[in-house]
């Protein structure tokens, strides 16, 4: 059953942001990050679903509203993010309607992309592991080794087990399996999986970093399902046709003034899709019926 932790986010009116920055005395700020962002889109209210996305360019404002509900709704981060000097006022000075899980999260592709450093890094210690355990196969396989004392016994059995195995069965029951056998994407779909866990909210950045087009389907199933069947609650910032096109996700485009839900149909950056494939269309219906140039 879809469920609803977070009902409802506000932002502080023009006028409290105004009487805000009236106050500052001090001048060696260059800016007032995040005040003045959403009073120029005559944003002050947000309602949230069991799907929520916020679509929008570069600098529309997408990620730093998920980082303030993020930081409102106090759930646990994994890597830092660009705050300010008055992010904390500018937080306190937000409403939040409903209370998030205790185990709630906020993924993002920095996040990922650590976990695809740290698999890397693991593989690479594999791969040095691998190299000593060949060595001392070698050396035990051949080695007259007589067991003469208790204190050589674990010795002596290794010998023993090495004398019983081929090369291969003894370095792999030692070796933990190698991870580097699946790509970036397969990685990075793992982490989403293995993070995301029943009845719980999650606020997700640009999740489609990292997966190709059949891993964002496959993780727009997942979440779909994740909210559906398993009471996850999903608020996400992304420009991915994919992501956007989840069944009963509600969408908030941040490139228009004011800012307004849509259908994922009618959001710009899918429509430059759309207009790029039938530009082409001609040329996939070449594809489809064997004809090359």
């Amino acid at each position: 059953m879809s469920k609803t932790y977070l009902r409802q986010f506000v932002l502080p009116s023009p006028e409290q942001e105004d009487k805000f920055i009236e106050k500052l005395t001090m001048t060696c700020f260059q800016g007032v990050y995040p005040y003045k962002i959403f009073p120029k889109k005559e944003l002050r209210q947000v309602e949230l679903a069991p799907i929520t996305i916020f679509y929008g360019g570069n600098g529309s404002g997408k990620t730093t509203l998920l980082n303030l509900i993020g930081e409102k709704a106090h759930v646990l981060r994994h890597s830092p993010f660009n705050a300010s000097a008055f992010f904390t006022q500018y937080v306190d000075s937000c409403q939040l309607k409903g209370a998030a899980p205790r185990n709630s999260q906020i993924l993002t592709s920095d996040d990922v992309f650590d976990y695809l450093l740290d698999v890397r890094c693991m593989n690479h210690g594999i791969d040095i592991r691998r190299e000593e355990l060949m060595e001392e196969f070698t050396q035990r396989k051949y080695a007259h080794h007589q067991l003469c004392s208790l204190s050589e016994y674990e010795d002596w059995k290794e010998s023993c087990d090495a004398k019983s195995k081929s090369k291969s069965q003894f370095v792999r029951d030692r070796l933990m399996k190698n991870m580097d056998m699946q790509s970036n994407g397969e990685s990075a779909m793992r982490y989403f999986v293995e993070h995301i866990e029943e009845d719980s909210l999650y606020l997700l950045d640009e999740p489609e970093n990292s997966l190709s087009i059949q891993r964002q389907l496959e993780l727009s199933k997942f979440l779909s399902d994740s909210a559906r069947f398993f009471g996850c609650q999903f608020i996400m910032a992304t420009h991915s046709p994919v992501l956007l096109a989840m069944e009963r996700a509600l969408i908030y485009d941040l490139d228009e003034v004011p800012v307004q839900t849509k259908n994922w149909t009618e959001l710009e950056n899918v429509r430059k899709y759309f207009d790029f494939f039938m530009e082409h269309r001609a040329e996939f219906a070449d594809s489809r019926n064997g004809v090359t140039e």
